[in-house]
């Protein structure tokens, strides 16, 4: 076989399941589709906890669900499944809020963190003040 026909078997090859994947669903971001959705997510990983108030992102993406003092519940959807992780003012590396933007880096190698946007600033204010309290924290107002 000559080598310009198997690149162009192998680059179909390729497109042929890539497509395959996207047309199946492997490409949709999971979303949730409330704040009971979020807690029955969470409660699957953590059934020992009892969460108070739920701040959802405003693309229904990720869910903060407040723990209690310095503890704070996260839900964030990777692809098509949901992450869920505990946080203490401990586990973080950088916070900074901005408006009704927060931005959060962790020091877990398996999620770093990201930057979540509240519908409104209440929400990141919120979220902000329940991860505060480690010396490390850069907060910016």
């Amino acid at each position: 076989m000559s080598l310009p026909v198997l690149v162009v078997l192998v680059v179909f090859g390729i497109a042929l399941s890539v497509a395959a994947v996207h047309f199946t669903g492997g490409t949709t971001t999971a979303t949730l589709a409330g704040a009971d959705h979020a807690l029955a997510r969470f409660a699957e990983d953590f059934p020992d906890e009892r969460p108070g108030a739920v701040r959802l992102t405003a693309d229904v993406h990720a869910a903060f669900l407040d723990l209690g003092p310095q503890r704070c519940g996260i839900v964030q959807s990777i692809g098509d499944c949901f992450l869920t992780r505990i946080v203490t003012p401990h586990d973080i590396l950088a916070l900074a809020r901005e408006r009704n933007a927060v931005s959060l880096r962790l020091n877990d190698f398996t999620w770093k963190g990201g930057n979540f946007v509240f519908a409104d600033e209440a929400g990141a204010l919120a979220v902000a003040a329940a991860l505060q309290g480690h010396d490390g924290i850069r907060k910016a107002a």
